[in-house]
């Protein structure tokens, strides 16, 4: 029997099969996603809990040094962060950071928005006791985010990528070390720069910050020498930046 015998005698078979193969991707989704919260939640354990006697009510008097050490916290993350997003070089060795269709870079994010959006003006908003342990539980879900993140990110690197899209960002490390020598004219700088981008276009997530910074910097050591035409220069995507689709 051939196989086009064999489809028509056997056809119903596809469905069994269809419903077997949905199972198993759905399995797989439910793996990762209690995967991504074990991990969450094994760092919590890690940064630890409010608890019951660290309540509002249990709290008593907020100190001049718990208000400087949550804020201290808060920016250490801030600093750790941006060590990422000011660097290309950095965010090609370790892509995830940027990429938003992954769920801990999600989290990351939502974290970070929440725990800055609880930031006081000026400290002293902080001796409240509710609205300090409401900001304290936030930059510690932020501190969690991170370190979660930034493990995945350092363990992946780029294993999730063809051996072509590795050799591309190969190409675009060695550029941007030429668009950074300062060795190097002007118009070798702006084109390995320029060229860096494009072979980056569709890989990783470079955000505006990043090629804004590089782009002073190069700048900046040519002794304000003009940037690149704009026809030139790279083009953004909706985000204002470079990214992978």
């Amino acid at each position: 029997m051939d196989l086009a015998q064999f489809a028509a005698s056997y056809w119903w078979l596809v469905f069994p099969f269809s419903g077997l193969i949905a199972g198993g991707v759905q399995g797989l989704r439910e793996w990762d996603d209690r995967r991504r919260r074990d991990r969450l939640e094994m760092a919590r354990i890690k940064y630890g809990q409010v608890s019951p006697s660290e309540r509002p009510a249990a709290l008593g008097a907020v100190t001049d040094d718990d208000v400087r050490r949550i804020i201290a916290e808060h920016d250490g993350v801030e600093q750790r962060w941006r060590s990422y997003e000011l660097d290309v070089a950095k965010l090609i060795d370790y892509p995830m950071m940027t990429d938003m269709r992954e769920a801990l870079t999600v989290d990351f994010h939502r974290a970070k928005r929440h725990a800055d959006g609880l930031r006081p003006a000026a400290p002293k908003e902080l001796k409240d006791p509710d609205r300090y342990v409401a900001y304290r539980t936030a930059v510690t879900d932020l501190a969690v985010a991170f370190d979660v993140l930034e493990g995945e990110a350092r363990r992946r690197r780029t294993t999730t990528f063809t051996d072509t899209e590795r050799e591309a960002l190969r190409r675009a490390k060695q550029l941007l070390a030429l668009a950074e020598d300062r060795a190097a004219t002007h118009a070798e700088r702006q084109s390995a720069y320029r060229r860096a981008m494009r072979e980056l276009e569709g890989l990783v997530v470079v955000p505006e910050e990043a090629t804004d910074a590089m782009e002073r910097r190069i700048a900046g050591a040519l002794g304000g020498s003009p940037a690149a035409p704009e026809d030139e220069r790279p083009e953004r995507g909706a985000d204002g930046s470079p990214g992978r689709a």
